[in-house]
């Protein structure tokens, strides 16, 4: 899949894109050009990489059309991983958001088209479904843009397919709850609870890479790919760092604007066009035939109907124990 190819990753400067990276270098791409604004981040993560001749720096933001256009040329493969992504600070500032993670990706989906770009790759969030703050909302115009880029297109003249890869926070990312108990117990500070009924995915980085991977491998376009996981109480996480450092107070502070009490990954509506495939779900465009020329059988050798759930959210699925959660969070080199 990646062998030989010139891949772009935008937003390639954070913890997603610098796994990935990793990643794709092991599985032998000729070029991974990385595409932030960021000018400190990117020569950090030039000397992590040991100058490695295979990576190439580009300067520049989603929001400027010509640059990528620049970026973009001879590239066969895009992850759109650039946004921004701070709930409170979207919410105060709303507009910088819309010309980010909407605008930005239309000049992402539009530019690769003018390059001919193989395959293109956004990167989604829970947030998008049924949003309930302005960032969930913005992912959510963007994952509605990349499947529809799929349907208006001369597929005579451009060959480029549009899909998504929707996931939730990874485990121990910036800004996770994780990280934070963890420093809060250390400094013997009361560690602040939501709500103690708050249920989330448990996802890894090397889970949101195997998702990442698999979608860019046997997407056809205009698909939306979502990991199976198990889930974990809050409470639980509580008692597992407990065990594994040392007990501390803790106090329920209640639910902040625009957060959810469980992560939902698949809305009901969606339901009705989900199906179970290579252990993950795939949620599919109700126009998916027509604007494919192809029905899901032509595309797909195994894949099922997703009857048993009406809707995939955290508090419906298996939950982690108190011990597998103290086996995650040692693996996880948190600690």
């Amino acid at each position: 899949m990646f062998d030989g190819k010139t891949i772009l990753i935008t937003g390639g400067t954070g913890s997603l894109g610098r796994a990935l990276t990793k990643k794709l270098l092991e599985q032998n791409a000729k070029t991974v050009r990385i595409f932030s604004r960021n000018e400190n981040k990117q020569i950090e993560m030039e000397s992590e990489f040991n100058e490695e001749k295979r990576l190439r720096f580009f300067l520049g933001d989603v929001r400027d059309s010509e640059r990528l256009f620049t970026a973009l040329e001879d590239v066969d493969i895009v992850f759109h991983a650039a946004a921004l992504k701070h709930v409170p600070k979207i919410e105060y500032n709303p507009f910088e958001s819309i010309k980010t993670n909407v605008i930005g990706s239309q000049n992402v989906i539009d530019n690769s088209l003018k390059q001919n770009v193989q395959k293109v790759i956004a990167i989604s969030t829970d947030k998008a479904v049924s949003p309930l703050n302005t960032y969930g909302a913005t992912k959510l115009l963007m994952e509605k843009l990349f499947v529809s880029a799929n349907n208006y297109l001369n597929r005579e003249k451009y060959k480029t397919k549009f899909t998504a890869a929707r996931y939730g926070n990874v485990l121990g990312s910036s800004g996770s709850v994780i990280p934070k108990f963890i420093q809060q117990i250390k400094s013997n500070e009361k560690i602040k609870i939501t709500d103690s009924l708050m249920t989330r995915f448990n996802i890894t980085m090397d889970n949101a890479l195997d998702l990442i991977i698999n979608t860019a491998k046997i997407g056809k376009g205009s698909e939306i790919f979502i990991p199976k996981l198990k889930a974990y109480n809050i409470m639980d996480v509580k008692s597992a760092l407990f065990d594994l450092l040392h007990e501390t107070e803790y106090e329920v502070v209640g639910i902040r604007p625009g957060e959810k009490l469980h992560e939902t990954l698949i809305n009901e509506d969606e339901m009705k066009y989900t199906w179970k495939i290579n252990d993950m779900f795939m949620i599919t465009n109700p126009h998916y035939e027509l604007f494919n020329n192809k029905n899901l059988e032509t595309n797909y050798e195994k894949f099922e109907k997703e009857n048993n759930l009406d809707s995939y959210s955290s508090d419906k699925v298996e939950k982690l124990t108190v011990d597998e959660l103290k086996v995650v969070i040692k693996n996880s080199g948190l600690l």
